[in-house]
Formats: C-alpha cells, structure tokens, sequence
C-alpha cells in the first residue's frame, strides 16, 4: 500500500513538470497597476539575482509580476 501511495505521489510531479516544461510563453503584467508595459529592469537581472522587473507605467520595481494564463480548453473553443 505504500509503494502504490508514492506512486501516486510520483507520477503527480510527473504531471506538474511535463506541464511547466511545455508551457507557451505568457503575457506578464505589473502587479500594481496591471499594464502590460514591464519589463526586465536590467539585462544582468537574470544571471546571478533573481529576475527584477519594471513597469513604465507606474514605476514598480520588483521581483513579482503577474501572468494571464489561459485554458487549454478555452483555446479550443
């Protein structure tokens, strides 16, 4: 009964990888004000710090942005 319960566990991070790894690229907006208008604020922000972004509309500064992810369902229709 254990193995079948760490199966189970398995093959739910199996699921979770193959989706984030087969993801489209999304539209990211600030999370202040909601514009599309963001950007990363340096072209170093990815390489040894965690990416930075900044929005031209507001002036937020920050590592959280949001993202519009839309239905694989949806899409279909």
């Amino acid at each position: 009964m254990v193995k079948y319960s760490l199966m189970k566990k398995t093959d739910g991070i199996r699921d979770v990888l193959k989706s984030a790894k087969h993801r489209k690229p999304t539209q990211i907006y600030c999370p202040r004000c909601a514009s599309p208008k963001i950007k990363l604020s340096s072209s170093l922000a990815v390489w040894l710090t965690p990416k930075e972004y900044y929005c031209e509309n507001c002036g937020y500064r920050g590592i959280i942005v949001m993202e519009l992810e839309v239905d694989e369902k949806e899409e279909e229709t």
